[in-house]
């Protein structure tokens, strides 16, 4: 456990920069153009205006105008691999994705506890005329599906895939692990006859997991059972998202008997990433390297 947390203390010492040096090449999701896009966004660019939003004092990465889903796989080194792996989603309120603070960075956390993390780039923002949701659920529909049918040559063990969002990427990660019976969209191939289902779920922060307007019910696609993948999730009480969103959520796995972990820290606010802040939340890939350990998520 010790080798564990110092592994994770690496993490916090790097500079943004070395974290994302080592970038792999992306994947393209779909064979040819995603369901439904019509090709009429603007370039894909990074957003972020300079100066804008610094965390712990650091420049994020805003990615816009998604148009070619992909994954891109971070591994760690042979010998340290365990096997598991996790489909990471950056959050952006559907908007845009913050592709280093919750994308890059988490890679490079999985990789030192010996997790693969495969970063998902899914589409931003909403697309005209559906839900705000519905073309990145079939992003990750598609992703996590991918990976199972490929996990033999990955090195990668197909019981050991999970699922980890923050805010809105946390959202998608809960309606990922709701939604992976059936497919939101007509299957292409092989890959899409591969369960899509997350065997854990992680939580950072996570939105819109609950109507606030009708008790804090949870929102209609994120329907919870004793199918649902086990969970971790970590927020603050004085997050502006409302900290009812975990709350509610962690109650549902709970009612529905479904192994969950739930930390919550007084403050730190939201959009955090993993970068230290000085608050007790931002300790939470400790916590959540713990509750993988204990599960046997990481033995090799």
């Amino acid at each position: 456990m010790k080798i564990l947390l110092a592994a994770v203390a690496t993490i916090f010492l790097l500079p943004a920069a070395a974290r994302c040096a080592d970038e792999p090449p992306p994947l393209p999701l779909w064979p040819n153009s995603a369901p439904g896009e019509k090709g009429n966004l603007p370039a894909e660019a990074d957003t972020t205006k300079p100066g804008e939003g610094l965390v712990a004092g650091q420049r994020v990465m805003r990615i816009g105008n998604v148009a070619q889903p992909t994954i891109t796989i971070f591994s760690p080194p042979k010998e340290q691999a365990n096997g598991a792996a996790v489909l990471v989603c950056p959050g952006g309120g559907y908007s845009i994705l913050a592709w280093d603070l919750e994308g890059t960075e988490i890679c490079a956390w999985l990789n030192s506890i010996g997790v693969t993390g495969v970063l998902l780039k899914y589409r931003v923002p909403k697309r005209e005329g559906l839900e705000t949701h519905t073309a990145a659920l079939q992003d990750a529909q598609r992703a996590l599906g991918l990976v199972r049918s490929r996990a033999h040559e990955l090195g990668l063990d197909p019981q050991r895939l999970g699922v980890l969002g923050f805010s809105a990427g946390g959202h998608l990660a809960a309606a990922l692990s709701a939604n992976c019976e059936q497919r939101t969209y007509e299957p292409f191939d092989d890959a899409d006859k591969a369960s899509c289902r997350p065997d854990f779920t992680v939580l950072i922060y996570p939105a819109y997991l609950t109507l606030k307007d009708e008790a804090d019910k949870l929102a209609p696609e994120i329907k919870v059972t004793a199918q649902t993948p086990p969970a971790f999730l970590a927020m603050s009480q004085d997050d502006p998202v409302r900290v009812e969103t975990a709350l509610f959520y962690a109650l549902a796995l709970k009612n529905a008997k479904v192994p969950c972990e739930l930390h919550v820290y007084p403050d730190g606010g939201h959009g955090y990433g993993l970068r230290p802040t000085g608050h007790a939340v931002t300790t939470w890939p400790a916590r959540a390297a713990e509750w993988m350990e204990k599960r046997g998520l990481l033995k090799k």
